[in-house]
């Protein structure tokens, strides 16, 4: 059985240097020890360890002017996984 897809997203090519880093506009929630840097770490409201977010909501660790991750080998599991062009990505980006 094959089940069709509709209205999904068509990747528009996207790499490092077309992407808009949508994705390090999130909240992104620390469930696993990946080495972040403490720096980089704030509490949300119940207690829990999230990736610092900027005023203007923009994570931490984002180079804004390479857009690159600066703790790419230290980054968050959700980071690890979220593919880039992947079904997430290309929703958050619509």
């Amino acid at each position: 059985m094959t089940i069709e897809l509709t209205n999904v997203p068509v990747n528009e090519g996207i790499t490092c240097s077309t992407c808009r880093a949508n994705c390090c506009r999130l909240e992104v929630m620390l469930i696993t020890d990946t080495g972040v840097p403490e720096k980089f770490i704030a509490q949300d409201k119940w207690g829990g360890e999230v990736m610092l977010r900027l005023e203007d909501g923009w994570c931490a660790a984002v180079d804004r002017e390479t857009m690159l991750c600066t703790i790419y080998d230290k980054r968050p599991l959700i980071c690890r996984e979220f593919e880039m062009g992947g079904f997430e990505c290309l929703d958050e980006r619509t």
